[in-house]
């Protein structure tokens, strides 16, 4: 008797982790340019899900993917980026879809910093995308905002005062949310060195 598998899809029609491989095929047959794979366990498998397709999709096994797309990021995904005007100063974060561009959240505070914006940009996008059920990954630039959001604190020492109150009640808000939810979007560090600025950049660098 065959041991059971799962399935993860990175990419396809729905992503996520299946249970069966008539389920896999759906989201991923005749889908342009897939990235799937079979683990034999579901507790690896959503494990899986949550890194990087290419963490565990090697050249030889990436089904259907040409190898000038192979290290491409996910089209169906939303990006995050947040800018700053003096650090601390004037920011603003906003999520936007990789594939169209469309801009789908934007936030913006009279003082702040930008890396606190990072923190709170990719909080802002698994949480909507948990609320209304999307599973596609997000992509954010900032390696010490992915970690404050996967040790879930944010880790600033920007001084909270009559200034500041209203972003630090947002980030206790995001600090909640994190200690009190799981999410099964995967959190993706972007490649800027291969594939350029995030589409959420707001195109301020000197």
């Amino acid at each position: 008797m065959s041991k059971a598998k799962y399935y993860v899809v990175w990419a396809g029609r729905q992503t996520g982790v299946f249970s069966s491989w008539e389920e896999c095929k759906k989201q991923t047959d005749n889908f342009n340019h897939p990235l799937y794979k079979s683990f034999t366990n579901k507790q690896e498998a959503e494990k899986a899900f949550r890194d990087s397709p290419y963490l565990h999709i090697k050249k030889r096994e990436q089904h259907s993917v040409p190898s000038s797309l192979a290290q491409r990021p996910i089209l169906q995904s939303l990006s995050v980026d947040a800018a700053c005007s003096g650090n601390p100063g004037k920011m603003e974060y906003r999520g936007v879809h990789v594939q169209t561009k469309e801009v789908w959240f934007h936030q913006a505070f009279p003082l702040g910093t930008n890396n606190i914006g990072e923190f709170l940009a990719i909080v802002h996008g698994l949480a909507g995308l948990k609320q209304k059920n999307i599973n596609i990954p997000v992509y954010s630039d900032s390696q010490i905002a992915i970690g404050w959001v996967k040790k879930k604190k944010c880790a600033t020492k920007l001084e909270e005062n009559n200034k500041t109150k209203v972003l630090f009640d947002v980030i206790r808000r995001a600090e909640k949310w994190l200690a009190e939810n799981s999410w099964n979007q995967p959190l993706l560090k972007w490649d800027t060195a291969n594939w350029g600025e995030i589409p959420a950049d707001f195109g301020r660098k000197s």
